[in-house]
């Protein structure tokens, strides 16, 4: 890896997006982004349902996970399913959502380059690395669960990951449209290019990684051209 030491040992959901100005605050552990104030029961069936689909992604891929075959796996009604997630987009961003927390805390208060402590741009650098890499680890469960593009681009995952970004690139660069930027680089990152650049045109992951930070080093380049 050309950027060692940004990934933490488990990269296993985001609050609700603020201005861009702060940076987001932990979510409570077992609460959706949507329900913030769960009662300790609904709570825990909720985890229990998690805990399902989890087993099921890896007896059998993301392939395996339906609505039905959860409610069989933790021995419920097919109904509470519907009722704690929706649907199955909404079951499968919640797992996603769940593996996230743990690189919310590294990006928010884990140690440097990802965490605070070092200059911005490391931290942007460190930052796209750690996204890239769990989305290659993750792909089948981040494209199923990602399929609509408006849902994902509005999701608190999604906002979250761009207003920390924001904030970066407002510490490194002026006179940008650093919201707008941020947009830009988070679309390199994006689970469906990866999934064509890495399984379709057979790219390494030091590739894309390269690839990425000599696109930050581009975007905040702030000498004028020669």
């Amino acid at each position: 890896m050309l950027y060692a030491g940004v990934m933490s040992s488990a990269l296993p959901p985001f609050p609700k997006p603020q201005e861009p100005s702060e940076t987001p605050s932990l979510l409570a552990v077992g609460a959706a982004p949507d329900e913030p104030c769960l009662r300790a029961d609904a709570a825990r069936n909720r985890a229990r349902l998690l805990e399902a689909a989890a087993r099921l992604i890896a007896e059998h891929g993301v392939a395996g996970v339906t609505m039905e075959a959860v409610a069989a796996a933790a021995d419920v009604g097919k109904g509470t399913v519907f009722r704690r997630f929706g649907d199955r987009s909404g079951l499968l961003m919640a797992l996603l959502d769940h593996s996230a927390r743990q690189l919310q805390a590294d990006f928010l208060g884990g140690p440097p380059p990802l965490g605070p402590g070092a200059p911005p741009l490391d931290r942007l650098r460190a930052f796209g690395v750690a996204v890239l890499y769990r989305s290659a680890e993750q792909l089948d469960l981040q494209l199923a669960a990602q399929s609509e593009p408006t849902r994902r681009l509005s999701h608190p995952v999604s906002a979250a990951l761009r207003a920390h970004i924001t904030v970066l690139l407002r510490q490194i660069v002026r006179d940008a449209d650093c919201d707008l930027l941020a947009h830009t680089l988070l679309a390199s990152l994006d689970p469906a290019l990866i999934h064509h650049l890495t399984r379709q045109c057979g790219m390494p992951m030091e590739r894309l990684e390269a690839a990425w930070l000599d696109l930050v080093a581009r975007v905040t380049r702030t000498d004028p051209p020669g």
